[in-house]
């Protein structure tokens, strides 16, 4: 399917359906479908009319969202959703003065955080904001597993949620080895997001990862034909060199 024939940009979409792209897990593709995150710098109405508070009459509502620039250091850090906002700013607070541009950032700390799955504090970059979402989801691994990866919006942050789901899938038993009643009781604490091992295993993966998963796994499979192959043609050999002296001996 030569990619120059269409739009550029339904390229990407175009390219998961050849190749070694197609033959990734069903759950994978799926989960990097576009989902809009929850509104963090601004605020939906959500609903398409309103009246008009003057007139009374029916107007339509756009809900426009204010474009957001989340910077690669985010991806390094638990941002609640928050990135840079670009606008334009008064010189001295006055409207009839001249306009300067303006990048509101938001407000980042350093915080040692505890994971009870992975029983292991991690120090974080995170904002006012990720800390008070840590706090309403009534701690860290559960607002980690319970947010989705469109609010999560970091790459280390999906890698946590792979771990855990790991560990919950594998039931490990490294995790407090001499205390066995806690790990159960954790255990049953997350329960409820336990998923099979072989879907946690692709779990936040960028699709360069999952595409060399993949060959890893399409190159394992393929390793005992080339071994039968081989041990085939070497058995083949021997037969063949068995018979040679008998051959010279009939002549």
């Amino acid at each position: 399917m030569p990619l120059h024939k269409y739009p550029l940009k339904i390229w990407d979409a175009l390219k998961l359906k050849q190749g070694i792209y197609a033959r990734l897990p069903k759950h994978y593709l799926k989960s990097l479908e576009q989902k809009e995150p929850t509104a963090v710098h601004w605020r939906p109405l959500g609903v398409q009319y309103r009246a008009n508070p003057k007139t009374g009459q029916k107007e339509r509502v756009q809900d426009v969202p204010i474009p957001i620039y989340y910077p690669p250091q985010s991806q390094d850090g638990l941002w609640g959703g928050e990135g840079w906002i670009s606008g334009f700013r008064y010189a001295n607070g006055d409207k009839l003065s001249t306009r300067l541009r303006k990048t509101w950032k938001p407000q980042l700390f350093k915080r040692e955080l505890y994971s009870e799955i992975l029983d292991h504090k991690f120090t974080i970059t995170v904002t006012a904001r990720t800390l008070d979402l840590i706090d309403a989801a009534f701690g860290f691994d559960f607002y980690i597993l319970k947010t989705p990866k469109e609010d999560l919006n970091s790459k280390l942050g999906m890698d946590l949620k792979r771990a855990m789901l790991l560990r919950l899938a594998r039931k490990d038993t490294e995790l407090y080895p001499n205390d066995s009643v806690k790990r159960e009781k954790v255990y049953h604490k997350y329960k409820q997001f336990e998923v099979p091992e072989d879907e946690a295993e692709w779990m936040g993966l960028s699709l360069e990862e999952a595409v060399e998963k993949q060959r890893q796994l399409e190159h394992k499979e393929s390793e005992p034909l080339f071994k039968a192959c081989v041990e085939n043609l070497v058995e083949e050999l021997h037969i063949q060199k068995l018979s040679e002296p008998h051959l010279v001996e009939n002549k």
